[in-house]
């Protein structure tokens, strides 16, 4: 069974939670890189992009509005449990399926210490990094940059030791909320990005509460207004000396943005229903690897010595 999931060039941090948590919560060679049958994890990778005559073990994943909806019924998909009630809704399941996200797993497993000296935090969308001017922006208010695209144990190390996390990335927020950081959400600028928030939250139970984000140049605010704006005609306005003026001015606005956004009243959901998300995931993943011969979850695992070990390789996906 292989591992599945969008591997982006740059990373992407909730992505790049696969590895890691798959390596240390499933037994050794549970994983191989057969295609055959897909292990479909972290991510909104409920596609219609799989091959028929692959077996599709969905474990978490959501469906993010990226492609059509697949047919999860035509007898090649096995549903364990999806993010959130919107993925259960909209491919036709019971509600019951609707667990959460499997990235609630990292509250069983070891995770590297508290990053010290972080107040406020922000973490855009990848996407939204190498359009924007987010590194300026940050600066000029005040705030730690985490970088999605950065190594998954220095992101985590980040979001523990941030007093407050404001994200435009869902992953986040999850990883914020199972780690008991105060988070804001921010609204993605790209429309694309904003469907899929509404489908963890509810499986938490959250009120959520997005907040408004400017964008920090006039290519993003291109791609927010016009998500199908043309991408060479938006990427020149960026580096244009004519409206360096002007990129300069939405960077200073976006600045003033984050600060704003730096004293709102931060969301988490209840201990009681986390711990409860928490509990039907592991109970869930595990009933599945024993059913096929495993022996079991592991209560606790270990961090693994590299998140790209070769048990478990990705299958490229694209977005």
């Amino acid at each position: 069974m292989k591992l599945t999931y969008f591997a982006g060039d740059p990373p992407n941090f909730g992505d790049e939670l696969n590895p890691l948590v798959w390596s240390a919560m499933l037994p050794d060679g549970f994983l191989d890189d057969r295609e055959e049958a897909l292990f479909l994890g972290i991510g909104s990778i409920i596609q219609d992009i799989y091959p028929r005559s692959a077996r599709k073990y969905v474990i978490g994943s959501g469906y993010g509005g990226y492609s059509a909806m697949p047919d999860v019924h035509d007898g090649s998909w096995d549903v364990l449990f999806v993010r959130g009630p919107g993925t259960a809704r909209r491919l036709g399941l019971p509600a019951e399926r609707a667990i959460c996200d499997p990235a609630v797993l990292l509250r069983l497993l070891p995770l590297p210490e508290a990053a010290s000296g972080i107040t406020v935090a922000f973490m855009p969308h990848y996407e939204s990094l190498e359009r924007g001017f987010w590194q300026v922006a940050c600066r000029m208010a005040g705030v730690t940059l985490i970088d999605p695209r950065d190594d998954v144990g220095r992101i985590l190390s980040q979001i523990r030791g941030a007093r407050l996390l404001i994200t435009e990335a869902m992953h986040g927020a999850i990883v914020a909320d199972a780690l008991r950081t105060p988070w804001i959400a921010a609204k993605p600028l790209h429309h694309s990005h904003r469907m899929k928030w509404r489908d963890w939250s509810e499986s938490l139970e959250i009120d959520l509460r997005p907040h408004a984000l400017l964008p920090s140049n006039i290519r993003e605010m291109y791609h927010a207004v016009w998500p199908n704006a043309e991408v060479w005609r938006a990427a020149r306005s960026s580096t244009m000396p004519t409206l360096k003026p002007v990129n300069q001015m939405l960077t200073w606005i976006a600045a003033k943005r984050l600060q704003q956004l730096s004293h709102a009243e931060p969301q988490m959901s209840r201990d009681t229903r986390l711990d409860a998300a928490v509990d039907g995931v592991a109970s869930a993943i595990d009933r599945f690897v024993r059913s096929r011969g495993g022996s079991g979850l592991r209560a606790t695992g270990r961090a693994p010595a590299s998140a790209r070990s070769a048990s478990v390789r990705s299958m490229r996906l694209t977005a």
